[in-house]
């Protein structure tokens, strides 16, 4: 038989489709599915049957990430074999491309946690660490870590979001030293947008930033911020999660079928800093008194800790694994960190719904706040105004079923993941909206 060109080249592209067919169908059939680092560390039972899990008309499987990854490489073969046989495939065109320069840690909350982006290296020690996504028409970089400083990495985009840290003098006077690198940028028109997320004041006293926004005669087109402020408008101020504690590296929790399904020795946890005449005392009071230490994962300490240990990291994740509620006093500022790691667990945030001191808003004046952000979303919360209220509570907790606290985790978590998906949809839309049309 004569081969012609046209015929090898045939055979050629035969063989390679059913190489990769091989390929996946091995992904699929015997490689072993991914499980949870977290998971393993603090779980105490891993069994269960996958099965998948119902929400109203809606089906959510808690391992519907492991399935893709399987179906992902059956689905690259489909997209590779099209690509041979069809030159003028295409995507969307990139319209905007967006560079995130992201030293403070709310910013690999913004990538990994709500923009679901990849990052490399994967160490959260290096030094340097950078990923990129695309989404419909925007492309977006990120990059981050300790050798990222202001002047000392090439600019890839016209479009920058700074994610900034104000929350006192020492890190306003490194926001600001960015700010300025960034304007220097734009006055030689190297930039062209600029917005920024800020981790704001916790009493929000957020004043210096206000001569770097466009409306004041600035440069900064969007600003995201980080806790109740009456700044908020919805046109160029937007308010931002505060989100979980990527600083102490709490990581993607993947809701595994235990994690659902198993009952949970403690009613509700604590595990955190008393301070002195807060209503923190008032609750040890409450729970000192009705002997609820007996039921709940307490742990009180007298004095903040900024760093992670070993062995606090698993007895926090241990608590919210297996307690049912979280309790969550005010601090500094109503919002913090454990509400958002509660949810990432399926454990329901007790929220003490109270405005804290500050320029933050006014309760009497919006019934939204505090928590404004969250009450928008329509958290499945628990709000209370005084810890006199859980006795009360604790008693409903008693008497539940295990299917109804089965039912209450589900809701959270799926509530949790649609709230980061609206926000991912959100802060990218805005970004279009103020970025694409001022281009034109």
């Amino acid at each position: 038989m004569r081969f012609t060109r046209k015929k090898f080249c045939c055979y050629v592209l035969v063989l390679v489709y059913c190489a990769f067919s091989f390929y996946a169908a091995y992904n699929v059939f015997f490689r072993p599915p991914n499980v949870s680092r977290v998971h393993r560390v603090v779980s105490k039972k891993e069994g269960g049957a996958r099965g998948s899990l119902s929400f109203g008309n809606e089906l959510w499987n808690p391992w519907e990430e492991d399935e893709k990854s399987h179906k992902s490489s059956h689905m690259k073969v489909e997209d590779n074999w099209k690509d041979l046989l069809n030159k003028d495939s295409h995507q969307e065109q990139v319209q905007l491309q967006v560079q995130i320069w992201g030293k403070a840690a709310i910013g690999q909350y913004l990538w990994q946690h709500i923009l679901e982006g990849p990052l490399e290296p994967v160490d959260d020690t290096a030094h340097w660490r950078e990923g990129k996504l695309r989404t419909g028409r925007t492309e977006i970089s990120f990059i981050t870590g300790p050798a990222v400083v202001p002047g000392y990495f090439s600019v890839e985009a016209q479009n920058v979001v700074l994610v900034l840290n104000g929350r006192e003098e020492t890190k306003i006077y490194f926001a600001t030293q960015w700010l300025q690198y960034t304007q220097t940028l734009v006055d030689d028109h190297k930039l062209q947008h600029v917005a920024v997320v800020l981790l704001g004041n916790e009493q929000c006293n957020n004043n210096w930033i206000l001569p770097y926004l466009k409306k004041s005669g600035g440069f900064v087109d969007v600003l995201y911020l980080v806790y109740d402020s009456t700044w908020i408008n919805e046109e160029d101020v937007y308010q931002w999660p505060l989100g979980v504690a990527t600083y102490r590296n709490f990581p993607i929790i993947d809701p595994s079928w235990s994690l659902v399904h198993d009952s949970r020795p403690y009613l509700c946890n604590f595990l955190g800093t008393v301070y002195g005449n807060s209503s923190r005392e008032i609750l040890m009071e409450v729970i000192r008194k009705e002997g609820l230490d007996q039921l709940c994962w307490i742990s009180p300490r007298n004095e903040w800790q900024p760093q992670e240990t070993n062995e606090s990291f698993k007895s926090y994740h241990g608590a919210l694994l297996q307690s049912d509620l979280t309790l969550s006093p005010v601090g500094i500022n109503t919002e913090c960190y454990r509400i958002y790691e509660a949810c990432s667990y399926g454990s329901v945030p007790v929220v003490e719904d109270v405005m804290t001191q500050g320029n933050c808003g006014n309760s009497s004046i919006d019934s939204n706040a505090p928590l404004q952000l969250l009450k928008t979303y329509g958290a499945p919360f628990i709000f209370i105004k005084s810890w006199k209220e859980l006795p009360a509570i604790i008693n409903q907790e008693k008497n539940m079923s295990l299917q109804e606290k089965i039912h209450r985790r589900k809701r959270i978590l799926e509530w949790y993941r649609q709230f980061r998906l609206k926000l991912k949809h959100k802060f990218i839309g805005t970004l279009e909206k103020a970025f694409l049309q001022k281009a034109k």
